[in-house]
């Protein structure tokens, strides 16, 4: 997934303002409490951020990739 796919996903399945939100304001405790911008900024894979945001926010895993998008692979455990 490249950071260009992360983002619209947060804006397909939070809604633009409400995802842009989350994911400067939420601090993630499986991200070492930074939250999406800093994961992302400090080189974390953004599935693996994707992961994350959408267990701490409970979305199912049917609605995680919005219509139309097949789930990329996971990573290596080691990196979950």
């Amino acid at each position: 997934m490249r950071e260009r796919e992360f983002w619209q996903l947060v804006d397909e399945v939070f809604g633009r303002s409400y995802g842009r939100s989350v994911s400067r304001d939420q601090n993630l405790d499986r991200l070492g409490s930074m939250t999406v911008v800093e994961a992302l900024a400090a080189g974390v894979e953004p599935r693996v951020v994707w992961n994350v945001l959408c267990d701490h926010m409970g979305v199912p895993d049917g609605r995680r990739w919005g219509d139309g998008h097949n789930a990329p692979p996971l990573p290596p455990k080691s990196l979950r």
